[in-house]
């Protein structure tokens, strides 16, 4: 009985030492609201982007420091006293907005992309800090939990995310790595149709039969004749997209640049508008398996050739696109245009 009044004495000190870290997370998340819904200013000085980026790299090692110094205080017994916990406290909010001051740096003249990928790395940052935060807070005072090792494991990760960011031309590099990302995407929606479209295989080959199912002969499992070939002029329009997204990239690589606002405003279109090919052809992709409604397929097949007209539209008006590079422009919006014709030629007669 006295060592569980000695245990309930003892607990209520123990909260009340970490209450700085409830006014720390308090702090936190409304840095993290602003980081959300705020942008940059255009900053008082000339900007240089490589003290932009050393600051910021100094600004996450910090903060990944802090983390540690505050996960491993609170591992162990002794726990800290509440000055100390005040100490660690006001170490991590620092930290924390140093990251964001530096994010605040970065002026909206030097593009959205890049923008965007710094906004991401500061906020995860931001996040991992208030998921450690909690997981401390709702620990037992006495011991190491697991959540609290991953959550420590969590703000590292995302501290170490800076190095990850394209640190080429400003906003050039930004937007190739944001293409490169988006090809990556389309390839693998792809390949992973082709597979399925081999000849005589079943899309659902993976699924045994069972009653619910029915057998495997069921209309709805496969393909008809028909079907496939709709989906063939399908898969034209999804290496169109895989092709588009390749020649972009090859274009911003070689003539990219970031000298003027008009620049970088076009190569944000670009990266903007090729963001919505990976949705367009997830779409399409899901609405091909069986059964097959040739509207459906029809509807997403306009949605994606629509999108990947605006992208040749977009790199033929802007600087990325000299007289060299027109021809495959010409190219492709041909392919794509006569690949979405053969669709609804196919669905003609269902309208």
């Amino acid at each position: 009985a006295d060592v569980t009044r000695g245990a309930l004495r003892g607990r209520p000190a123990a909260m009340e030492a970490r209450e700085p870290l409830r006014d720390v997370r308090g702090a936190l998340r409304a840095v993290l609201a602003r980081l959300r819904e705020g942008e940059p200013g255009e900053g008082r000085e000339p900007f240089e982007l490589p003290r932009f980026w050393d600051a910021l790299g100094q600004t996450f090692q910090v903060t990944s420091q802090e983390a540690t110094k505050l996960s491993l205080a609170f591992s162990r017994p002794p726990l800290p006293s509440a000055e100390d916990c005040r100490k660690l406290s006001e170490d991590v909010q620092n930290a924390i907005l140093a990251v964001a001051t530096v994010y605040y740096w970065l002026p909206k003249g030097q593009g959205t992309t890049l923008r965007k990928m710094v906004r991401d790395a500061t906020t995860e940052v931001v996040e991992g800090m208030i998921q450690l935060t909690d997981t401390i807070l709702n620990a037992p005072v006495e011991s190491l939990s697991q959540e609290q090792l991953i959550s420590t494991g969590g703000v590292w990760e995302a501290c170490d995310q800076v190095s990850n960011l394209p640190r080429g031309e400003y906003n050039q590099a930004a937007v190739v790595s944001a293409l490169a990302a988006c090809l990556g995407v389309v390839k693998d929606a792809v390949e992973e149709m082709e597979q399925a479209l081999v000849e005589g295989q079943d899309p659902y080959g993976d699924i045994m039969e069972d009653e619910e199912l029915g057998f495997r002969g069921n209309r709805d499992t496969y393909w008809s004749e028909a079907d496939r070939q709709l989906l063939s002029s399908c898969m034209g329009l999804m290496k169109a997209s895989k092709a588009c997204l390749k020649k972009v990239l090859a274009a911003v690589k070689a003539h990219g640049k970031a000298d003027s606002p008009e620049q970088i405003a076009q190569l944000d279109d670009l990266a903007d508008i090729a963001n919505e090919i990976s949705p367009s052809v997830d779409e399409l992709a899901l609405s091909m398996y069986p059964p097959v409604n040739p509207l459906a397929v029809r509807l997403n097949a306009a949605k994606l050739a629509s999108v990947l007209k605006k992208v040749l539209e977009i790199a033929k008006a802007s600087h990325v696109c000299p007289p060299s590079e027109e021809g495959w422009v010409q190219f492709l919006a041909g392919a794509v245009e006569h690949n979405m014709n053969k669709v609804k030629n196919f669905t003609q007669g269902q309208l």
